[in-house]
């Protein structure tokens, strides 16, 4: 990742549109917010992903995850030729989990017993029983296949996402070992996990350092795998790609009291964005969005952006160009009126305003931590910032429809819920 943010252009403002995947992934792909079209729970058939634009335009596409809130049952899969999301491969002691679920009566004496068990297992003795996500090497080694089956000479789309900087942080020792002399062992690590979890408050200064070591030790893994995949690429297609390395989200280390995500302050949102296309080597410090990515990929496929795309292109940025955007909305919640969340990023403001009604303003230049809120101190700043919030709320406004309920089956729900989420 430095080698190409030396090579290419690095955006230090970037930021999401959501603390969570889910909500993060609309703007990714389909460069529009969070709430519009009926929201984040499957994208609607109003949005254009990335993939079916590029698909039309006449490129080979292929996608792989491992994060089945962007499994092909919510809609992720339209307009790849090729697409893995892990749905049908999970793990053997996963397995085990969903048979205890299917084939036993859940108001039963033995199901309750097994599932207490698998629980138990892993919080105290540190055992993980099943993994939720497929690991970099994996992940790194399906896309080179994937790589390799391509047509030489046809114009190729290519989006590989990676979960290993999710938690339960389990990184190889060797990744461990560029940050401490004695690698953590699996059991303490999982152990760790649970108790950041469950128990945030109650995490000791050596179990938050571990914690800090596992996760930098997962950056250095992936990192490593992604320059093993980029490097395959060159050798592969030639330099004239173009790479754009993302998040969807950062992690939160108890900034606000918490660990894992889920969060709006800048722990949760301030996301890496790189771009290298072999043209220029710069920084830029203007706020940019990940919604922006979309009409900028279409730009360079020479395609014309759809309607359903709102970002800006950040190409006019990288020729010295005008830039229109001078800050950032993000939203979370439900769709329609009443129940949204919003929060708001400029270079001076972060503001967050809760369906609830409560708000609150931090001081960027002077708290960037964001640690006191001074929504009562600053009337003409906020002022503005409501304006520009209510419009934004008009805009969803105009694109809402009812998706109806989500179908989400036990094997989705079960894996989900391992990575930690509630739904």
């Amino acid at each position: 990742m430095d080698q190409l943010a030396s090579d290419g252009s690095l955006f230090q403002n970037a930021f999401s549109h959501g603390g969570t995947t889910r909500k993060s992934f609309p703007a990714i792909l389909t460069s529009s917010y969070p709430l519009m079209y009926g929201g984040f729970e499957r994208i609607s058939e109003k949005r254009t992903l990335i993939s079916e634009l590029l698909s039309d335009a006449g490129y080979q596409t292929a996608g792989l995850h491992s994060n089945l809130y962007l499994s092909a049952d919510f809609g992720y899969s339209r307009g790849f030729d090729h697409f893995y999301d892990s749905k049908t491969e999970p793990s053997l002691t996963a397995r085990a989990r969903q048979f205890v679920k299917q084939r036993l009566n859940q108001d039963g004496v033995l199901f309750n017993f097994l599932k207490t068990t698998f629980e138990q297992t892993e919080k105290h003795a540190g055992v993980e029983v099943g993994s939720a996500y497929i690991g970099a090497e994996e992940m790194t080694d399906r896309a080179i296949d994937v790589v390799d089956s391509f047509e030489t000479g046809t114009p190729t789309f290519l989006w590989v996402h990676y979960m290993d900087v999710h938690h339960p942080y389990l990184p190889p020792s060797d990744a461990q070992r560029h940050f401490r002399e004695e690698p953590i062992p699996e059991r303490r690590a999982i152990k760790l996990r649970r108790k950041m979890l469950e128990s945030p408050d109650e995490v000791t200064d050596t179990e938050f350092d571990d914690l800090v070591d596992l996760y930098d030790a997962e950056i250095r893994y992936t990192d490593d795998e992604i320059g093993r995949l980029l490097s395959h690429i060159e050798e592969s297609w030639g330099d004239d790609s173009t790479v754009i390395l993302t998040a969807d989200h950062g992690e939160e280390f108890r900034d606000h009291g918490n660990f894992s995500h889920n969060t709006h302050h800048d722990e949760g949102v301030h996301v890496p964005l790189l771009l290298d296309d072999g043209s220029m080597s710069d920084r830029f410090e203007e706020i940019v969005g990940l919604v922006d990515l979309g009409p900028t990929i279409a730009d360079y496929a020479d395609t014309a952006s759809p309607d359903s795309f709102y970002g800006y292109n950040l190409r006019s940025l990288l020729n010295g160009a005008d830039w229109p955007r001078d800050s950032v909305i993000g939203e979370w919640g439900e769709p329609g009126p009443g129940s949204r969340n919003f929060f708001y990023r400029s270079r001076d403001w972060k503001y967050m305003r809760f369906a609830s009604g409560r708000e609150e303003l931090f001081d960027i230049r002077n708290d960037p931590d964001e640690q006191h809120d001074v929504i009562d101190d600053e009337p003409e700043a906020l002022a503005g910032i409501r304006d520009a919030v209510d419009e934004h709320a008009t805009l969803l406004d105009s694109t809402y429809e009812d998706l109806g309920d989500v179908a989400m089956d036990d094997e989705v729900r079960e894996r989900l819920q391992m990575l930690g989420y509630k739904e």
